[in-house]
């Protein structure tokens, strides 16, 4: 173990706690990344700049560091933007594709500009659609999600440890603050998984019918097949992430 590397807020116990990892394994840190609809901003800044200070300074104590971001490159906020541009009359998932990847390489950019070290690896979430079906399968199987024609919901109240890291009693929390009120579901706060395909929106082939990922299996399954662990060392992002 290296000696007192650096006190990290752990967000379950709410209280700084020494950083201890072996020091010949790679710390496995993973940090929610864009969702590429809109110029990089100062709160982005915030974000990565932080933990570019605590990727380096891990490294500076001899620490291998498998750092990956994902990209929300698929979402309803980058299909509401490209479907408000009227100069064009591509198909809609061309436009999606071609506005993800400006804002991303914007960002890149500007992350560049900062200094801020690129992470190990970015992953798109348009390249790991196949595993967040996986992911989801496998939920199913075990009685945690649910299918309504084509689409597929979590359950929140099968998992009994929901809402244990935020400290938030699942009964006070407010339906459609963070998720969709769909009267599809079996439980208000129950989030999607999988979303069924519109007509003109961008979609894919699965079990349940063409559709999306939603927004909330990404960074699990991301995590799950890319770093190739279940469990991860530093989980950072936004505090709504909790």
């Amino acid at each position: 173990m290296a000696k007192s590397p650096i006190f990290i807020y752990n967000t379950l116990l709410r209280k700084k706690e020494e950083f201890k990892h072996p020091q010949e394994e790679p710390v496995k840190m993973y940090v929610c990344g864009i969702t590429p609809y809109d110029d990089t901003h100062l709160g982005h800044a915030r974000c990565y700049v932080t933990f570019d200070i605590v990727r380096r300074y891990l490294e500076y104590k001899g620490f291998k560091v498998n750092y990956i971001q994902n990209v929300t490159d698929i979402d309803d906020k980058i299909i509401n933007r490209a479907q408000e541009d009227n100069n064009s009359s591509k198909p809609i998932k061309e436009k999606c594709k071609e506005l993800a990847k400006k804002y991303f390489d914007e960002y890149v950019k500007l992350m560049d500009g900062l200094n801020v070290k690129r992470p190990t690896k970015f992953i798109k979430a348009t390249e790991t659609i196949k595993d967040m079906q996986e992911v989801i399968e496998e939920l199913i199987k075990k009685g945690f999600a649910y299918e309504v024609d084509g689409d597929v919901y979590f359950s929140v109240r099968k998992f009994k440890k929901y809402g244990k890291l935020s400290g938030r009693n699942v009964d006070d929390m407010r339906s459609g603050a963070r998720v969709e009120v769909d009267e599809n579901k079996k439980d208000p706060l129950d989030f999607a998984l999988w979303k069924k395909a519109k007509a003109g929106e961008p979609s894919w082939k699965s079990p349940w019918g063409e559709g999306r990922p939603g927004w909330h299996i990404e960074c699990s399954t991301m995590s799950l097949k890319k770093l190739k662990t279940k469990t991860l060392d530093i989980h950072g992002g936004g505090q709504d992430l909790i």
